[in-house]
């Protein structure tokens, strides 16, 4: 990890934006399923459940980012 980022806080910035970007794709994917016209079609993934985790990943990783970053002097 030394050899990519200068800084802790650019891994938890990058992590942190990945699962953001994750939780915006579970939210499209949960929205394109519940207006699907063939009512059988329901897929198999469960949605809601990835973008509760991604989010709260996504909430703690920037929220490390920030801190780190204004704590660097």
């Amino acid at each position: 990890m030394d050899d990519w980022f200068a800084h802790i806080w650019e891994f938890h910035a990058v992590t942190g934006a990945i699962a953001l970007v994750l939780a915006l794709v579970a939210t499209w994917a949960e929205r394109r399923r519940l207006r699907r016209t063939n009512l059988d079609a329901v897929g198999f993934m469960p949605w809601t459940v990835i973008y509760l985790i991604a989010f709260l990943a996504a909430v703690v990783l920037l929220g490390l980012a920030a801190r780190e970053w204004f704590a660097t002097p």
